[in-house]
């Protein structure tokens, strides 16, 4: 039988439909209610043209909702492609143009953001309202509501594609402005959760957080591996995130076994004090991915829930949610411990090779590739930057291999440790972050002469700064107008955080912007601030 991510959910939904599947708020849906409004609004979908291959945007913030219209447009045999709710409309614009989908499933809270982006957009999808209404704007009008998918067919439509098939499009930060939008298949999805039910064995009635918003390839695993195994999924709201002892609260109230997030919310909540001593009995794993967690945040966790299992999960959206796993066996030596991004999880393979692309001895520092089952096929339509990083595999002919752009050493224990970026992309909150973007929607502002972005370590819950400095004639020019024109091209997490005017930027001999010499400039004034 073809395996695929929604046939999963389908098998979970008929042996348990009155279990419950999706909790957020007061709000909860059995998997029997959402495996028939999925396949309504599937159907809805065919039977408006819905062919498979087709792209479906999802502009709606998280919700249980979200989670129908991901599982509908995979029903549909599509590929849905989520929307950042929190996107200016002129980046969403450029996502519109470069995957042209045929449909949009479309929130009351992102109507006025479609609007925005269909001003710049050369195509224009369909839109079918998640709500009990026809959402209309300025340039759209829905073709279809809730009360359209409530009189299709409740009928699960006959699977469309197979496992090679494209299950989503996740649209990361690029370098020259034009988000990149990486192709994930349902193999690759499943390969993964095949080794995570394994390794950390979910089982039913577990109740898993559901923290990174759905646009991030972390809520995969968050949503797949959670309904995949029958256990309830519990939908973390984005104002949590701003209260850290409301966000511990939520854990004890919803009783969660597994939380897992990027290390930056892990660092908050160790800031305040938001965990007690043998705080949230019923955890049974904490799980972090996307950036290096700080060693005296996770010793403040350790310590504080000595019946919990520590695992740090490693990799980028290309090679599908995670490559590999470190599991903690006792609590670090001491706060400068490193903590390893481990051994690469089953089917996956973590190569530190060297120039020539030959394996590095051990302790030496070189290049992270990654190689196995996970491997996106690349960035949609753009063949050019996909060869640029998925380079052949020097020991298998007609193979591949990413090329991370992080360093990497295998220490004496074999394990791999992490050692930071080669190139210009950094993490940022968990955000993966191509500076570039920064610097071409800053070139577009008429009040700067020059200007240029890099990002500093602060080793605080924000972990890499995007520090930016400028040029202007105007002295009196605040950094809040910047800002504020920045917010209109980029979305708030690539906002800048610390500011610097000068006269002229720093250059090296090639006449290149000195890059290191700005963040020199950044840490010595960060450095001769008196503290509060």
């Amino acid at each position: 039988m073809t395996r695929r991510l929604e046939r999963h959910f389908s098998e979970q939904a008929e042996r348990r439909p009155d279990a419950v599947a999706i909790v957020m708020g007061n709000e909860r849906l059995t998997y029997g209610a959402v495996e028939e409004l999925s396949s309504r609004l599937a159907n809805l979908l065919r039977s408006d043209g819905c062919e498979p291959g087709d792209r479906v945007a999802l502009f709606t913030p998280k919700s249980p909702l979200a989670i129908v219209g991901m599982l509908a447009t995979l029903k549909a045999g599509a590929a849905y492609v989520p929307i950042d709710a929190a996107s200016p409309a002129q980046r969403v614009a450029r996502v519109l143009n470069a995957c042209t989908p045929r449909f949009a499933l479309l929130a009351r809270e992102c109507a006025s953001q479609l609007d925005g982006a269909l001003a710049g957009a050369a195509h224009a999808p369909r839109v079918v309202a998640l709500e009990p209404e026809r959402l209309r704007g300025e340039r759209f009008e829905a073709a279809f509501d809730l009360s359209d998918a409530a009189r299709a067919s409740a009928t699960r439509p006959d699977p469309r594609g197979d496992e090679t098939s494209l299950a989503h499009i996740l649209f990361t930060s690029g370098s020259t402005g034009v988000p990149k939008g990486v192709m994930i298949r349902h193999e690759s999805v499943l390969a993964f959760l095949d080794w995570a039910w394994a390794y950390f064995g979910t089982a039913p009635k577990e109740r898993i957080s559901s923290h990174p918003p759905l646009h991030f390839d972390l809520s995969t695993f968050d949503v797949y591996g959670t309904l995949g195994a029958g256990a309830e999924l519990h939908l973390v709201g984005t104002e949590l995130s701003l209260l850290a002892h409301k966000l511990a609260d939520f854990i004890r109230r919803s009783e969660l076994t597994q939380w897992f997030s990027v290390p930056s919310i892990l660092t908050y909540m160790a800031k305040f004090d938001a965990v007690k001593e043998g705080d949230f009995p019923a955890m049974k794993r904490l799980l972090w991915c996307g950036e290096v967690l700080p060693t005296p945040t996770l010793i403040y966790w350790m310590n504080r829930l000595p019946h919990v299992r520590f695992t740090n999960l490693y990799g980028p959206t290309e090679a599908t949610i995670a490559s590999s796993y470190h599991t903690m066996p006792a609590l670090p030596a001491d706060d400068r411990a490193p903590i390893p991004i481990g051994l690469p999880c089953g089917g996956e393979e973590l190569l530190v090779l060297d120039e020539r692309l030959q394996p590095a001895p051990a302790g030496a520092i070189a290049d992270l590739y990654l190689g196995g089952v996970g491997l996106s096929p690349g960035y949609w339509q753009d063949p050019e930057k996909t060869a640029a990083v998925f380079v052949p595999d020097p020991r298998r002919p007609g193979q591949r291999i990413y090329k991370t752009g992080d360093l990497a050493s295998v220490g004496e224990d074999g394990l791999v440790y992490f050692h930071g970026r080669r190139d210009s992309q950094i993490k940022s909150r968990g955000y993966r972050i191509e500076l570039g973007e920064i610097e071409t929607a800053l070139s577009t502002l008429p009040f700067l002469k020059e200007s240029a972005v890099v990002g500093v370590e602060t080793g605080g819950f924000e972990g890499t700064a995007i520090c930016c400095a400028y040029v202007t004639a105007d002295a009196a020019l605040k950094p809040t107008r910047i800002r504020a024109e920045l917010s209109g091209h980029v979305p708030a997490y690539m906002l800048p955080t610390q500011w610097m005017q000068l006269d002229l930027l720093p250059k090296n001999q090639n006449g290149k912007t000195d890059r290191p010499r700005l963040r020199e400039l950044f840490l010595e004034r960060a450095s001769s601030r008196v503290p509060e």
